[in-house]
């Protein structure tokens, strides 16, 4: 094994690096349908898992990748005590239910003390996202490949990182971004690609409002019992507890979180809807417009009512707002033709382009099965680490853009601001509390 993740990692930089890689290398992933297929179960090889962050999110993972044939779930860990022990009650829950014996789960405080067992072999991280580099590159060097929550991590430095560990490593990588794995949202990128509503002009994408992140001012509240907040924090500079950044539960009655984390939302911890939605939408624009592991040239602010702009090398412009009935979602328009697409919907200027086929129910989501058969095949999943980089660069120079109240320059090749060095000093923030990247 340790012999093929160096063949992999070796193939997969050299043909598909972070810098120099041509977009048209997404292409084989692009076959209609995808090759996400029912497993055969003489193919099927058992995949011990580790869960890394068990809140919300991490329930609706678990409750689909524990369906999947040989996946088997092993440990988990987390900064809060009582998510733990619900973890453990659901896959007791979901075992029964499968008709499937009950696994003995261990549970960790500590996701290194979880990353040091010999008979995990790969990991599920849903933390926040400023804890998303350190735990997946502390994995890849663990020898553990990595289905890792969207956006890919917290700043484009880390980001940066994170991929370098990944090919050293021979790691497999897979970034959450399950639009990638509906057919509807293929079938788009598939038609824009092919041409079949001629030269793209404008993208319009919607990533819900308000789009940017803002300062943290919720007020402080008591710690609960049991959690760990300093190492919840880790590297962020110190702020205080509030119940929206981590909600709580309770498992007797059982009430589960009735919110999502709102750390999302604000500046300190996360990059608000831009790398929530943006990490979905912007990434199904990037494919379309055959961009990935590319990307934009120049980031235009949104004020006085002209929304958030960035344009292309090759002329088109992708404008960030609402459009449309406002439902979160892309629309491609080009000099023949509009596609428009987003969840559970697909509309077109030329009917005759809308899908027609359906993918057989695999009684799991079709994404987590493309992780698990790329841990077992060693190849790259359809949304690998330098895809999953190139969209998290849309959404956060963007935010840059928008923090700094003025146009930016990017160069999609080096990866860097051109000429700005205020700009540039965003793509990292210092890390506090002895932590390093």
């Amino acid at each position: 094994m340790n012999n093929e993740k160096k063949s992999l990692s070796r193939r997969s930089f050299l043909g598909k690096g972070i810098l120099g890689a041509s977009a048209l290398s997404l292409l084989p992933h692009l076959t209609y349908p995808h090759s996400i297929q029912t497993p055969n179960p003489a193919d099927m090889h058992a995949v011990r898992l580790g869960f890394i962050g068990v809140g919300r999110q991490a329930m609706g993972i678990l409750n689909g990748m524990m369906r999947i044939p040989g996946v088997e779930i092993k440990a988990a860990a987390d900064v809060y005590k009582i998510k733990l022990d619900r973890f453990k009650l659901r896959v007791d829950k979901i075992s029964k239910d499968l008709g499937k014996p009950v696994p003995q789960v261990d549970v960790y405080a500590n996701y290194r003390d979880l990353l040091a067992r010999k008979d995990i072999d790969a990991v599920v991280i849903a933390s926040p996202d400023h804890w998303h580099a350190l735990m997946a590159i502390d994995a890849c060097n663990a020898g553990k490949d990595v289905y890792l929550e969207k956006p890919l991590t917290l700043t484009i430095k880390e980001g940066q990182e994170l991929a370098k560990a990944v090919r050293k490593n021979g790691a497999i990588l897979a970034v959450g971004s399950q639009q990638r794995s509906d057919l509807n949202f293929q079938h788009a990128a598939r038609m824009v690609l092919k041409g079949q509503i001629g030269k793209v002009e404008k993208v319009l994408v919607h990533v819900g409002q308000p789009e940017h992140p803002k300062p943290y001012d919720l007020p402080e509240q008591p710690l609960p019992e049991g959690l760990d907040w300093q190492t919840w924090l880790g590297p962020l500079p110190k702020i205080h507890y509030n119940e929206a950044l981590n909600p709580a539960i309770t498992l007797n009655p059982e009430q589960n979180e009735k919110i999502w984390g709102a750390w999302r939302s604000y500046k300190e911890t996360g990059g608000g809807y831009m790398t929530d939605w943006g990490a979905h939408m912007f990434d199904i624009a990037q494919w379309g417009l055959g961009m990935d592991r590319n990307g934009p040239v120049r980031v235009i602010p949104g004020k006085e009512g002209q929304p958030l702009t960035y344009q292309y090398a090759n002329g088109v412009e992708m404008v960030v707002g609402p459009f449309d009935e406002g439902r979160q979602g892309v629309k491609f328009i080009g000099d023949k033709g509009w596609i428009k697409v987003s969840r559970g919907n697909f509309d077109s200027s030329n009917p005759e382009l809308k899908p027609t086929l359906e993918r057989p129910n695999l009684g799991y989501p079709p994404h987590y099965w493309d992780f698990i058969d790329s841990v077992v095949k060693r190849k790259d999943p359809i949304v690998p680490v330098e895809v999953g980089l190139s969209t998290l660069i849309v959404c956060t120079i963007g935010n840059i853009a928008h923090e700094l109240g003025r146009p930016l320059n990017w160069d999609p090749v080096k990866q860097t601001f051109v000429k700005d060095k205020k700009a540039n000093a965003k793509l990292h923030y210092n890390y506090e509390n002895g932590y390093t990247l």
